[in-house]
């Protein structure tokens, strides 16, 4: 298998190159049609027998399933958009795919090469060795993807609500998403857990504020004119405390579950493995909130819901003044939620807030979201996944949740209640930002490469059949 895997690396990582020119942005509503098309096309150039594209309110989901015959089945999820990206702030072009080098090894650069294409091209590739080979895999893959992750996935759950998709998901003993978290000692974690995710724009206007102008108009009359934009930053003012971090939205920690003990312990367990420096620096930060310690820090992560803008648009934007006063203003906001809360009470408890400060005409205009998830570490999709990273020599960690979010309580969550975690080895960088990148060849025999996250997925697959006792190599 391994050496099936290292003669498929030129055209893996070409198959990369070529998924990462080929962009679905759903915020744009760009290549929503033609990414389902090509993500149905790579599933079954990987070995599933059917694969097809299920139909939303917005971007298609695809569904696919391989039949090995083995008594047991796993499920995958996949996203296949990507962020959006300015080609000005990065070093080469965010749709080449350019293979660059890097203190750790050679790494592809592109738009979604970390995020996540590059973790689940290496995970095609895994299937892809079997089919290469004539080799039946030891269990059956289902898989779903879904091209909305990166609006808080706001129709997947027509995806999964389809009856052939929930009938074929519900016989998985679980659910993973490829990952690629190592560090540069060889440490990884398994993600048992992630925070929930609301994206959502708050918006002032004239139109329904009655107040303010109808269109920009000279700066001057801001002696005469009320601004929607000085509105808008009064209420969101209200959103924090003064200290600019801690949510203040009335009753916003009411159903807030803390950490459990075991949880803490998890988490003083998993950064014996990290090294605090070297995040912030990966980060760009000097300080954590209240200049709190990695162990404190690391549990405020893991707990706090937050409240969090992401950027603000009103106006004139360009170079220099140009001495308007606004007659609209939008803050895009994302709220990030821990158990127990849910999208629904969120939502509707920020409307709550903002009309009791008498900010009712702000529109709150949700995009996307869905609530946190849990999986219990005792289930058999992690302790198959924790023998499997024993058996590789790697460090790991459990870690209770995410501080990111992916829609995983749309399996752990009812009807299916299946565990599902985030998984897999490989390193990359700047998900979301300029200059994102994918190590492909690794210099440090602890980092895995392309291949070594392509092949410990072939080992995984067989350990988790012989841990339900089921392996037959």
């Amino acid at each position: 298998m391994e050496t099936a895997v290292k003669s498929e690396h030129s055209a893996n990582i070409k198959r990369l190159q070529d998924w990462i020119a080929n962009p679905t942005i759903a915020a744009e509503k760009l290549n929503v049609d033609k990414g389902a098309e090509y993500m149905r096309q790579m599933l079954l150039d990987a070995g599933f027998q059917q694969a097809k594209i299920v139909p939303t309110s917005g971007v298609p989901g695809v569904f696919a399933t391989l039949d090995a015959g083995a008594p047991r089945t796993l499920g995958i999820y996949f996203m296949y958009d990507v962020k959006q990206f300015d080609p000005k702030e990065w070093s080469s072009p965010p749709l080449e795919g350019r293979i660059v080098d890097r203190p750790e090894g050679k790494a592809i650069m592109g738009r979604g090469a970390v995020n996540q294409k590059g973790p689940e091209m290496a995970f095609l590739a895994a299937l892809r060795s079997f089919k290469q080979t004539g080799r039946k895999l030891p269990v059956n893959i289902v898989l779903v993807a879904e091209g909305e992750e990166e609006i808080a996935s706001p129709n997947f759950n027509q995806v999964i609500a389809s009856p052939d998709v929930r009938a074929a998901m519900s016989k998985a003993v679980g659910v993973f998403i490829p990952m690629a978290g190592q560090e540069t000692n060889g440490a990884t974690s398994i993600d048992l857990g992630a925070k929930g995710a609301i994206e959502l724009q708050l918006i002032s206007s004239s139109e329904t504020w009655g107040r303010g102008p109808a269109k920009d108009i000279h700066s001057s009359m801001m002696a005469v004119v009320e601004s929607p934009a000085w509105r808008l930053v009064k209420a969101l003012d209200t959103l924090v405390a003064d200290d600019g971090y801690t949510p203040a939205i009335d009753g916003w920690f009411e159903n807030v579950t803390p950490l459990t003990a075991r949880q803490k312990e998890l988490i003083a367990e998993g950064i014996r493995n990290s090294n605090e420096a070297e995040i912030k620096q990966q980060l760009g930060v000097k300080h954590w909130i209240k200049d709190e310690g990695f162990l404190t820090s690391a549990i405020r992560l893991a707990q706090q819901p937050t409240v969090n803008i992401q950027g603000l648009v009103s106006g004139y934007t360009g170079p220099g003044g140009k001495t308007v006063l606004p007659g609209r203003a939008e803050a895009k906001i994302d709220l990030r939620l821990v158990p127990n809360m849910t999208k629904d009470e969120a939502v509707s408890k920020l409307k709550a807030h903002l009309a009791k400060r008498g900010f009712s005409d702000i529109v709150v205009n949700v995009s996307g979201g869905y609530g946190p998830t849990e999986t219990d570490e005792n289930s058999l999709l992690v302790r198959s996944q924790t023998a499997a990273l024993k058996k590789a020599g790697v460090t790991y960690a459990l870690s209770p949740r995410l501080a990111g979010s992916w829609p995983g309580v749309t399996f752990t969550g009812p009807p299916l209640k299946l565990p599902a975690v985030g998984f897999g080895l490989g390193t990359g960088g700047a998900a979301h930002a300029p200059n994102e990148w994918y190590l492909v060849e690794s210099k440090n025999p602890k980092v895995a490469g392309f291949d070594e996250a392509a092949m410990f997925y072939v080992d995984y697959l067989y350990e988790l059949a012989e841990a339900a006792g089921t392996a037959a190599r």
